[in-house]
């Protein structure tokens, strides 16, 4: 019992701050992307500034200035934005311990798709998290992130690459967050490993009274400008984890490329709007299109389902069976599976009323995707999951 009250508290805690540091570490970079796009050259300005935006917020006004590469010479308070970001992987990364790694059998693993033991599928994330890494950054390295476009694109099959490979090799749930948590990883790993060393170096060659190397801060703005356009798709992925017909049916992979399109082009017309140019509104038409190709993909309904298999229309009776037999051993007043010590978000299915109360909830999750059981611990058949789909359907009509 104590382990599994742990375990929730460490959940809850480690969530809670993830969030906050997220909204802190998104919401600094939104803003100076903002503030970057939207300055404004003039005269009076003192040598090597780029230029300055005025603002207001909370009844003050605001007198912004960017230098180019530096000031001439060092300020006595420097303020800097990193800490957010640090604390966003590190509180991500140790809530991907204790909710995927620890319980791998439940949320990372899917036996129907490939038997891995928890230590093999925890191996396997941990892993593809460093190479990818490893190939982000030997691709920047190498001069490939100057050619923006190609760079784009050929990022953007990667991620979709990589999301197929995961959508084959862990459950579901387990691949939508090990992608996002793969993006977010280069999106800190771009904080730690550039921009702030390049910072540094930058603040030093003004200590020893020398010129900063311009290249230190294009090379950090190229970074953060990548970081702007993962956001959104990393939001996305990171909360899918409540939304099962996205990330439990059939076509999910396809779902997280098309995320993965939208996020970057919806950031784009916030940047340019930023920049001051005409507000590109086409990219509303292409967000409406693809949230209405998620909407027919996410129902097809889980893989290698059988509607046409069945004999007779399934009775209530039927569904009672199978929920009673897959379901009602952690979602009960006492629960029996191990580590359970209460019913998951109270839902009780133990009990024909409480089957009959929930059933809309039970097709979303085990019907109309196989989000349920969680890993299909319980070895839910394909045949099964039709009967509940059939039942339901037929009370809609």
């Amino acid at each position: 019992m104590w382990g599994s009250i742990i375990s929730e508290w460490a959940s809850l805690l480690l969530r809670w701050l993830h969030v906050v540091a997220a909204i802190a570490w998104i919401g600094s970079s939104f803003y100076f992307i903002a503030l970057d796009l939207s300055l404004k050259p003039r005269s009076d300005l003192p040598d090597g500034v780029q230029g300055e935006a005025w603002q207001v917020h909370g009844g003050g006004f605001y007198r912004i200035m960017k230098y180019l590469v530096a000031p001439s010479q060092m300020p006595d308070e420097l303020t800097w934005f990193k800490w957010e970001a640090y604390t966003t992987w590190l509180s991500g990364f140790a809530l991907m311990v204790v909710v995927y790694y620890l319980d791998a059998d439940l949320f990372l693993v899917d036996k129907s798709i490939l038997d891995l033991t928890p230590f093999q599928a925890g191996l396997f994330s941990f892993g593809s998290l460093a190479l990818a890494w490893l190939l982000y950054e030997a691709a920047c390295r190498t001069g490939l992130a100057q050619r923006e476009l190609p760079f784009a694109i050929g990022g953007y099959l990667f991620l979709v690459a990589l999301t197929y490979a995961f959508t084959h090799v862990l459950s579901g749930r387990g691949a939508f967050n090990q992608i996002g948590a793969l993006i977010g990883t280069i999106m800190v790993a771009n904080v730690f490993a550039v921009i702030i060393p390049n910072q540094k170096k930058i603040v030093a060659a003004l200590i020893a009274g020398q010129a900063p190397d311009p290249k230190l801060g294009k090379t950090s703005k190229e970074r953060s400008v990548h970081n702007n356009y993962l956001t959104l798709p990393v939001v996305v992925l990171m909360i899918s984890n409540h939304y099962p017909l996205l990330y439990a049916t059939r076509f999910n992979w396809i779902i997280v490329a098309i995320v993965l399109a939208l996020g970057p082009v919806i950031r784009h017309f916030f940047n340019e709007g930023h920049a001051g140019r005409k507000s590109p509104w086409w990219v509303w038409g292409v967000a409406a299109a693809g949230a209405i190709a998620i909407l027919f993909l996410s129902a097809a309904g889980p893989r290698e389902v059988k509607t046409g298999a069945l004999s007779a229309q399934p009775t209530l009776a039927n569904v009672e069976e199978i929920v009673m037999s897959r379901c009602s051993m952690c979602h009960a007043a006492e629960p029996v599976w191990a580590g359970i010590v209460t019913a998951p978000k109270a839902i009780l299915l133990d009990a024909p009323e409480h089957i009959h109360r929930n059933i809309r909830l039970i097709g979303r999750v085990a019907a109309w995707s196989n989000a349920m059981p969680p890993g299909n611990i319980t070895e839910m058949t394909s045949e099964e999951r039709a009967v509940l789909a059939a039942y339901i359907s037929e009370q809609d009509r």
